[in-house]
Protein backbone atom coordinates (compact mmCIF):
# COMPACT_ATOMS: atom_id res chain seq x y z
CA UNK A 1 0.00 0.00 0.00
CA UNK A 2 2.77 2.40 0.97
CA UNK A 3 4.66 1.67 -2.22
CA UNK A 4 1.52 2.23 -4.30
CA UNK A 5 1.11 5.67 -2.72
CA UNK A 6 4.75 6.50 -3.37
CA UNK A 7 4.34 5.40 -6.99
CA UNK A 8 1.08 7.35 -7.40
CA UNK A 9 2.69 10.57 -6.21
CA UNK A 10 5.92 9.77 -8.10
CA UNK A 11 7.96 10.44 -4.96
CA UNK A 12 11.03 8.52 -6.10
CA UNK A 13 10.75 9.62 -9.73
CA UNK A 14 10.73 13.30 -8.71
CA UNK A 15 13.72 12.81 -6.43
CA UNK A 16 11.98 13.71 -3.18
CA UNK A 17 10.99 12.00 0.09
CA UNK A 18 7.85 11.81 2.19
CA UNK A 19 9.60 13.69 5.00
CA UNK A 20 10.61 16.49 2.64
CA UNK A 21 7.08 16.70 1.26
CA UNK A 22 5.59 17.02 4.75
CA UNK A 23 8.11 19.72 5.65
CA UNK A 24 7.28 21.55 2.42
CA UNK A 25 3.56 21.34 3.19
CA UNK A 26 4.09 22.77 6.66
CA UNK A 27 6.27 25.56 5.21
CA UNK A 28 3.54 26.46 2.71
CA UNK A 29 0.94 26.53 5.49
CA UNK A 30 3.03 28.84 7.67
CA UNK A 31 3.50 31.13 4.66
CA UNK A 32 -0.23 31.44 4.00
CA UNK A 33 -1.76 30.90 7.46
CA UNK A 34 -2.44 34.63 7.61
CA UNK A 35 -5.48 34.11 5.35
CA UNK A 36 -7.28 32.43 8.28
CA UNK A 37 -7.31 35.81 10.00
CA UNK A 38 -7.17 38.27 7.09
CA UNK A 39 -10.14 36.79 5.20
CA UNK A 40 -12.58 37.13 8.15
CA UNK A 41 -11.35 40.70 8.61
CA UNK A 42 -11.96 41.60 4.94
CA UNK A 43 -15.32 39.83 4.61
CA UNK A 44 -16.31 41.07 8.05
CA UNK A 45 -16.20 44.59 6.60
CA UNK A 46 -19.05 43.46 4.35
CA UNK A 47 -21.15 42.51 7.38
CA UNK A 48 -20.42 38.79 7.41
CA UNK A 49 -19.94 36.91 10.69
CA UNK A 50 -16.16 36.70 11.23
CA UNK A 51 -16.31 33.44 13.16
CA UNK A 52 -18.29 31.69 10.45
CA UNK A 53 -15.97 33.06 7.77
CA UNK A 54 -12.96 31.78 9.75
CA UNK A 55 -14.36 28.24 9.76
CA UNK A 56 -15.45 28.46 6.13
CA UNK A 57 -11.98 29.69 5.15
CA UNK A 58 -10.27 26.81 6.93
CA UNK A 59 -12.58 24.13 5.49
CA UNK A 60 -12.56 25.49 1.92
CA UNK A 61 -8.77 25.85 2.00
CA UNK A 62 -8.32 22.33 3.35
CA UNK A 63 -10.61 20.86 0.70
CA UNK A 64 -8.90 22.70 -2.14
CA UNK A 65 -5.42 21.69 -0.96
CA UNK A 66 -6.36 18.03 -0.51
CA UNK A 67 -8.07 17.85 -3.91
CA UNK A 68 -5.14 19.58 -5.60
CA UNK A 69 -2.75 17.13 -3.96
CA UNK A 70 -4.77 13.96 -4.43
CA UNK A 71 -6.15 14.56 -7.94
CA UNK A 72 -3.73 16.90 -9.72
CA UNK A 73 -0.74 15.73 -7.62
CA UNK A 74 0.75 19.21 -7.48
CA UNK A 75 2.46 20.83 -4.46
CA UNK A 76 0.13 23.82 -4.87
CA UNK A 77 -2.09 25.04 -2.05
CA UNK A 78 -5.40 26.85 -2.40
CA UNK A 79 -7.41 29.22 -0.19
CA UNK A 80 -9.81 32.17 -0.56
CA UNK A 81 -7.84 34.58 -2.73
CA UNK A 82 -6.75 38.00 -1.52
CA UNK A 83 -7.91 40.54 -4.06
CA UNK A 84 -11.10 38.80 -5.06
CA UNK A 85 -12.21 38.86 -1.42
CA UNK A 86 -11.51 42.61 -1.43
CA UNK A 87 -13.59 42.91 -4.61
CA UNK A 88 -16.36 40.97 -2.86
CA UNK A 89 -16.36 43.14 0.26
CA UNK A 90 -15.39 46.61 -0.89
CA UNK A 91 -16.54 46.78 -4.51
CA UNK A 92 -19.65 44.61 -4.60
CA UNK A 93 -21.09 44.83 -1.08
CA UNK A 94 -19.91 48.24 0.11
CA UNK A 95 -19.46 50.00 -3.24
CA UNK A 96 -22.48 48.66 -5.14
CA UNK A 97 -24.56 48.26 -1.96
CA UNK A 98 -25.38 44.65 -2.82
CA UNK A 99 -26.22 42.48 0.23
CA UNK A 100 -23.43 40.05 1.11
CA UNK A 101 -25.93 37.20 0.81
CA UNK A 102 -26.53 38.07 -2.85
CA UNK A 103 -22.80 38.54 -3.47
CA UNK A 104 -22.18 35.08 -2.01
CA UNK A 105 -24.83 33.70 -4.37
CA UNK A 106 -22.84 35.35 -7.18
CA UNK A 107 -19.78 33.39 -6.12
CA UNK A 108 -21.85 30.20 -6.11
CA UNK A 109 -23.15 30.83 -9.65
CA UNK A 110 -19.67 31.76 -10.88
CA UNK A 111 -18.28 28.53 -9.42
CA UNK A 112 -20.97 26.48 -11.19
CA UNK A 113 -20.00 28.14 -14.47
CA UNK A 114 -16.37 27.44 -13.61
CA UNK A 115 -17.06 23.74 -13.23
CA UNK A 116 -19.05 23.58 -16.48
CA UNK A 117 -16.44 25.35 -18.58
CA UNK A 118 -13.72 23.25 -16.96
CA UNK A 119 -15.54 20.04 -17.86
CA UNK A 120 -15.95 21.17 -21.46
CA UNK A 121 -12.37 22.51 -21.54
CA UNK A 122 -13.59 26.00 -22.38
CA UNK A 123 -11.73 27.57 -19.47
CA UNK A 124 -8.37 27.40 -21.17
CA UNK A 125 -9.87 28.78 -24.40
CA UNK A 126 -11.37 31.81 -22.62
CA UNK A 127 -8.14 32.45 -20.74
CA UNK A 128 -6.20 32.30 -24.01
CA UNK A 129 -8.52 34.90 -25.56
CA UNK A 130 -7.47 37.54 -23.03
CA UNK A 131 -4.14 39.12 -24.02
CA UNK A 132 -1.31 38.22 -21.65
CA UNK A 133 -0.53 41.89 -21.05
CA UNK A 134 -4.03 42.54 -19.74
CA UNK A 135 -3.80 39.50 -17.48
CA UNK A 136 -0.60 40.90 -16.00
CA UNK A 137 -2.26 44.29 -15.61
CA UNK A 138 -5.20 42.76 -13.75
CA UNK A 139 -2.92 40.88 -11.36
CA UNK A 140 -0.77 43.96 -10.78
CA UNK A 141 -3.79 46.23 -10.43
CA UNK A 142 -5.30 43.97 -7.80
CA UNK A 143 -1.95 44.17 -6.00
CA UNK A 144 -2.12 47.97 -5.98
CA UNK A 145 -5.71 47.82 -4.77
CA UNK A 146 -4.84 45.42 -1.95
CA UNK A 147 -1.90 47.60 -0.91
CA UNK A 148 -4.16 50.66 -0.93
CA UNK A 149 -6.59 48.82 1.36
CA UNK A 150 -3.73 47.91 3.69
CA UNK A 151 -2.46 51.48 3.83
CA UNK A 152 -5.98 52.73 4.51
CA UNK A 153 -6.93 50.07 7.07
CA UNK A 154 -3.65 50.61 8.88
CA UNK A 155 -4.35 54.38 8.93
CA UNK A 156 -1.08 55.13 7.15
CA UNK A 157 -3.17 57.07 4.65
CA UNK A 158 -6.45 58.82 5.40
CA UNK A 159 -9.04 60.96 3.65
CA UNK A 160 -7.96 64.55 3.04
CA UNK A 161 -10.31 67.30 1.79
CA UNK A 162 -7.50 69.18 0.07
CA UNK A 163 -5.63 66.31 -1.59
CA UNK A 164 -8.25 63.51 -1.53
CA UNK A 165 -5.86 61.30 0.44
CA UNK A 166 -2.96 62.14 2.74
CA UNK A 167 -0.54 60.70 5.28
CA UNK A 168 -2.11 59.53 8.52
CA UNK A 169 -1.37 61.20 11.82
CA UNK A 170 1.86 59.99 13.39
CA UNK A 171 0.41 60.95 16.77
CA UNK A 172 -1.91 57.97 16.47
CA UNK A 173 -0.29 54.93 18.19
CA UNK A 174 -2.19 52.60 15.84
CA UNK A 175 -0.29 54.09 12.91
CA UNK A 176 3.00 53.19 14.58
CA UNK A 177 1.74 49.64 15.11
CA UNK A 178 1.14 49.38 11.37
CA UNK A 179 4.55 50.88 10.61
CA UNK A 180 6.23 48.38 12.94
CA UNK A 181 4.44 45.46 11.28
CA UNK A 182 5.31 46.70 7.81
CA UNK A 183 9.01 47.16 8.60
CA UNK A 184 9.35 43.80 10.36
CA UNK A 185 7.45 41.93 7.63
CA UNK A 186 9.47 43.64 4.90
CA UNK A 187 12.74 42.65 6.55
CA UNK A 188 11.60 39.04 6.96
CA UNK A 189 10.46 38.85 3.33
CA UNK A 190 13.68 40.40 2.00
CA UNK A 191 15.67 37.85 4.02
CA UNK A 192 13.42 35.13 2.55
CA UNK A 193 12.36 33.82 5.97
CA UNK A 194 9.69 31.12 5.45
CA UNK A 195 6.35 32.36 6.75
CA UNK A 196 7.59 35.95 6.88
CA UNK A 197 4.10 37.43 6.56
CA UNK A 198 2.72 35.19 9.31
CA UNK A 199 5.67 35.88 11.64
CA UNK A 200 5.30 39.61 11.01
CA UNK A 201 1.65 39.40 12.06
CA UNK A 202 2.57 37.53 15.24
CA UNK A 203 5.24 40.08 16.21
CA UNK A 204 2.82 42.96 15.54
CA UNK A 205 0.21 41.29 17.76
CA UNK A 206 2.77 40.87 20.54
CA UNK A 207 3.72 44.57 20.35
CA UNK A 208 0.05 45.52 20.34
CA UNK A 209 -0.62 43.40 23.43
CA UNK A 210 2.41 44.78 25.27
CA UNK A 211 1.50 48.41 24.52
CA UNK A 212 -2.19 47.92 25.23
CA UNK A 213 -3.29 48.75 21.68
CA UNK A 214 -4.70 45.23 21.32
CA UNK A 215 -6.86 43.54 23.93
CA UNK A 216 -5.71 40.03 24.94
CA UNK A 217 -8.11 37.13 24.19
CA UNK A 218 -9.59 35.17 27.08
CA UNK A 219 -8.20 31.89 25.67
CA UNK A 220 -6.07 30.61 22.80
CA UNK A 221 -7.95 27.57 21.52
CA UNK A 222 -11.57 26.47 21.28
CA UNK A 223 -13.92 24.59 19.03
CA UNK A 224 -14.29 26.09 15.58
CA UNK A 225 -17.01 28.79 15.32
CA UNK A 226 -20.38 27.75 13.92
CA UNK A 227 -21.02 27.98 10.19
CA UNK A 228 -24.71 28.67 10.78
CA UNK A 229 -24.60 32.42 9.91
CA UNK A 230 -23.23 31.71 6.40
CA UNK A 231 -23.84 28.04 5.56
CA UNK A 232 -26.17 27.56 2.59
CA UNK A 233 -26.90 31.29 2.27
CA UNK A 234 -25.47 31.33 -1.26
CA UNK A 235 -27.92 28.70 -2.50
CA UNK A 236 -30.94 30.36 -0.86
CA UNK A 237 -30.18 33.71 -2.55
CA UNK A 238 -29.44 32.54 -6.11
CA UNK A 239 -32.81 33.96 -7.14
CA UNK A 240 -31.60 37.44 -6.18
CA UNK A 241 -29.29 37.49 -9.19
CA UNK A 242 -31.89 38.95 -11.53
CA UNK A 243 -30.34 42.12 -12.96
CA UNK A 244 -27.68 42.85 -15.58
CA UNK A 245 -25.58 44.54 -12.90
CA UNK A 246 -25.48 41.34 -10.83
CA UNK A 247 -24.80 39.29 -13.95
CA UNK A 248 -21.73 41.46 -14.58
CA UNK A 249 -20.68 40.93 -10.94
CA UNK A 250 -20.80 37.16 -11.54
CA UNK A 251 -18.80 37.63 -14.75
CA UNK A 252 -16.21 39.66 -12.86
CA UNK A 253 -15.89 36.98 -10.16
CA UNK A 254 -15.37 34.56 -13.02
CA UNK A 255 -12.79 36.64 -14.88
CA UNK A 256 -10.74 37.81 -11.91
CA UNK A 257 -10.54 34.30 -10.44
CA UNK A 258 -9.68 33.04 -13.94
CA UNK A 259 -6.62 35.22 -14.23
CA UNK A 260 -5.49 34.86 -10.66
CA UNK A 261 -5.60 31.07 -10.61
CA UNK A 262 -4.31 30.50 -14.13
CA UNK A 263 -1.39 32.86 -13.71
CA UNK A 264 -0.46 31.42 -10.31
CA UNK A 265 -0.67 27.81 -11.52
CA UNK A 266 1.57 28.49 -14.52
CA UNK A 267 4.07 30.47 -12.45
CA UNK A 268 4.34 27.79 -9.77
CA UNK A 269 4.54 25.00 -12.36
CA UNK A 270 7.46 26.83 -13.95
CA UNK A 271 9.20 27.18 -10.59
CA UNK A 272 8.80 23.46 -9.87
CA UNK A 273 9.89 22.45 -13.37
CA UNK A 274 6.59 20.84 -14.37
CA UNK A 275 6.02 22.76 -17.63
CA UNK A 276 6.52 20.71 -20.79
CA UNK A 277 6.48 22.42 -24.20
CA UNK A 278 4.88 25.47 -22.54
CA UNK A 279 2.02 23.31 -21.31
CA UNK A 280 1.12 22.26 -17.79
CA UNK A 281 0.43 18.53 -17.37
CA UNK A 282 -2.82 17.62 -15.57
CA UNK A 283 -3.93 21.25 -15.73
CA UNK A 284 -7.54 20.08 -16.15
CA UNK A 285 -7.44 18.28 -12.81
CA UNK A 286 -5.82 21.29 -11.16
CA UNK A 287 -8.54 23.59 -12.49
CA UNK A 288 -11.24 21.11 -11.46
CA UNK A 289 -9.80 21.01 -7.93
CA UNK A 290 -9.92 24.75 -7.38
CA UNK A 291 -13.36 25.00 -9.07
CA UNK A 292 -14.78 22.41 -6.69
CA UNK A 293 -13.23 24.15 -3.68
CA UNK A 294 -14.69 27.45 -4.87
CA UNK A 295 -18.16 25.90 -5.15
CA UNK A 296 -18.02 24.29 -1.71
CA UNK A 297 -16.47 27.44 -0.24
CA UNK A 298 -19.37 29.57 -1.47
CA UNK A 299 -21.85 27.20 0.18
CA UNK A 300 -19.85 27.28 3.43
CA UNK A 301 -19.65 31.07 3.31
CA UNK A 302 -16.45 32.48 1.83
CA UNK A 303 -15.21 34.30 -1.26
CA UNK A 304 -13.66 32.46 -4.25
CA UNK A 305 -10.86 29.96 -3.65
CA UNK A 306 -7.77 30.01 -5.84
CA UNK A 307 -4.17 28.79 -6.06
CA UNK A 308 -1.76 30.59 -3.72
CA UNK A 309 1.57 32.04 -4.76
CA UNK A 310 2.83 31.26 -1.23
CA UNK A 311 3.04 27.66 -2.42
CA UNK A 312 6.39 28.75 -3.82
CA UNK A 313 7.75 28.61 -0.25
CA UNK A 314 7.05 24.88 -0.06
CA UNK A 315 8.36 24.29 -3.55
CA UNK A 316 11.54 26.17 -2.62
CA UNK A 317 12.29 23.70 0.19
CA UNK A 318 11.80 20.72 -2.10
CA UNK A 319 8.06 20.05 -2.35
CA UNK A 320 7.32 18.37 -5.68
CA UNK A 321 4.29 16.11 -5.18
CA UNK A 322 0.67 16.26 -4.07
CA UNK A 323 1.75 15.17 -0.59
CA UNK A 324 2.89 18.75 0.00
CA UNK A 325 -0.57 20.17 -0.74
CA UNK A 326 -2.30 17.45 1.28
CA UNK A 327 -0.11 18.26 4.28
CA UNK A 328 -1.05 21.94 3.95
CA UNK A 329 -4.71 20.96 3.84
CA UNK A 330 -4.42 18.94 7.04
CA UNK A 331 -2.72 21.89 8.73
CA UNK A 332 -5.68 24.13 7.83
CA UNK A 333 -7.97 21.66 9.63
CA UNK A 334 -5.71 21.74 12.68
CA UNK A 335 -5.70 25.54 12.53
CA UNK A 336 -9.45 25.67 13.08
CA UNK A 337 -9.04 25.41 16.86
CA UNK A 338 -7.27 28.77 17.04
CA UNK A 339 -10.34 30.92 16.30
CA UNK A 340 -10.08 32.93 19.59
CA UNK A 341 -7.02 34.62 18.11
CA UNK A 342 -9.37 36.42 15.71
CA UNK A 343 -9.94 39.09 18.36
CA UNK A 344 -6.27 40.09 18.35
CA UNK A 345 -5.98 40.24 14.55
CA UNK A 346 -6.89 43.90 14.13
CA UNK A 347 -6.68 46.07 11.01
CA UNK A 348 -3.20 47.16 12.05
CA UNK A 349 -2.09 43.53 12.16
CA UNK A 350 -3.48 42.61 8.73
CA UNK A 351 -2.52 45.88 7.01
CA UNK A 352 1.20 45.01 6.57
CA UNK A 353 0.21 41.61 5.13
CA UNK A 354 -2.07 43.28 2.58
CA UNK A 355 0.65 45.76 1.60
CA UNK A 356 3.32 43.06 1.15
CA UNK A 357 0.98 40.78 -0.82
CA UNK A 358 0.20 43.83 -2.95
CA UNK A 359 3.91 44.19 -3.67
CA UNK A 360 4.17 40.53 -4.67
CA UNK A 361 1.20 40.79 -7.03
CA UNK A 362 2.44 44.05 -8.56
CA UNK A 363 5.57 42.25 -9.79
CA UNK A 364 3.55 40.96 -12.75
CA UNK A 365 3.52 44.50 -14.17
CA UNK A 366 7.12 44.02 -15.34
CA UNK A 367 5.85 41.58 -17.99
CA UNK A 368 3.68 44.15 -19.77
CA UNK A 369 4.97 45.47 -23.11
CA UNK A 370 5.08 49.13 -22.08
CA UNK A 371 6.81 50.13 -25.33
CA UNK A 372 3.59 49.62 -27.32
CA UNK A 373 1.05 52.31 -26.44
CA UNK A 374 -1.86 50.25 -27.77
CA UNK A 375 -0.99 47.76 -25.01
CA UNK A 376 0.33 50.16 -22.39
CA UNK A 377 -2.71 52.46 -22.30
CA UNK A 378 -5.39 49.83 -21.52
CA UNK A 379 -2.99 48.02 -19.18
CA UNK A 380 -2.29 51.25 -17.31
CA UNK A 381 -6.00 52.05 -17.03
CA UNK A 382 -6.64 48.63 -15.49
CA UNK A 383 -3.71 48.98 -13.11
CA UNK A 384 -4.41 52.53 -11.93
CA UNK A 385 -8.18 52.30 -12.23
CA UNK A 386 -8.58 49.68 -9.52
CA UNK A 387 -7.17 51.63 -6.55
CA UNK A 388 -8.37 55.06 -7.75
CA UNK A 389 -11.97 53.96 -8.34
CA UNK A 390 -11.81 51.67 -5.30
CA UNK A 391 -13.18 48.95 -7.56
CA UNK A 392 -11.51 46.00 -9.26
CA UNK A 393 -14.39 45.65 -11.72
CA UNK A 394 -14.23 49.32 -12.73
CA UNK A 395 -10.50 49.00 -13.40
CA UNK A 396 -11.05 45.94 -15.58
CA UNK A 397 -13.88 47.71 -17.42
CA UNK A 398 -11.73 50.76 -18.22
CA UNK A 399 -8.98 48.61 -19.72
CA UNK A 400 -11.21 46.17 -21.58
CA UNK A 401 -13.15 49.02 -23.17
CA UNK A 402 -9.98 50.86 -24.23
CA UNK A 403 -8.12 47.79 -25.56
CA UNK A 404 -10.06 47.25 -28.83
CA UNK A 405 -10.01 51.01 -29.47
CA UNK A 406 -6.23 51.34 -29.17
CA UNK A 407 -5.60 48.15 -31.12
CA UNK A 408 -7.78 49.36 -34.00
CA UNK A 409 -6.00 52.73 -33.88
CA UNK A 410 -2.69 50.87 -34.20
CA UNK A 411 -4.06 48.93 -37.21
CA UNK A 412 -3.99 45.73 -35.16
CA UNK A 413 -7.74 45.22 -34.87
CA UNK A 414 -7.52 41.79 -36.47
CA UNK A 415 -5.42 40.62 -33.53
CA UNK A 416 -8.28 41.28 -31.12
CA UNK A 417 -10.28 38.11 -30.49
CA UNK A 418 -14.07 37.99 -30.90
CA UNK A 419 -14.31 37.34 -27.15
CA UNK A 420 -12.51 40.61 -26.41
CA UNK A 421 -14.84 42.49 -28.74
CA UNK A 422 -17.73 40.87 -26.91
CA UNK A 423 -16.31 41.94 -23.54
CA UNK A 424 -15.98 45.48 -24.92
CA UNK A 425 -19.78 45.71 -25.20
CA UNK A 426 -20.34 43.84 -21.93
CA UNK A 427 -18.27 46.33 -19.97
CA UNK A 428 -19.81 49.35 -21.71
CA UNK A 429 -23.16 48.02 -20.51
CA UNK A 430 -21.67 47.43 -17.08
CA UNK A 431 -20.41 51.01 -16.80
CA UNK A 432 -23.71 52.40 -18.05
CA UNK A 433 -25.74 50.43 -15.50
CA UNK A 434 -23.37 51.33 -12.71
CA UNK A 435 -23.25 55.05 -13.39
CA UNK A 436 -26.42 55.91 -15.33
CA UNK A 437 -28.97 53.14 -14.97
Amino acid sequence: MKQKLLDYFEVDELGTTVRREILAGFTTFISMAYILFVNPSVLGAAGMDKGAVFTATALASALGCILMGALARYPIATAPALGINAFFAYSVVIGMKIPWQTALAGVFVASLIFILITIFKLREMIIDAIPADLKYAISGGIGLFIAFLGLSNGKLITANKSTIVGLGSLENPLVWLTIFGLIVTAILMVKKVPGGIFIGMVLTIILGLVTGQIKAPSRLISLAPSLKPTFGVAIRHVGDINTLQLAVVVLTFLLVTFFDTAGTLVGLANQAGFMKDNKMPRVGKALASDSTAMLVGSVLGTSPVGAYVESSAGIAVGGRTGLTAITTGVMFLVGMIFSPLLSVVTDQVTAPALIIVGVLMAQSLKNINWSKLEIAIPSFLIMIGMPLTYSISDGIALGFIMYPITMIAAHRGKEVSPIMYGLFFVFIGFMWILNVG
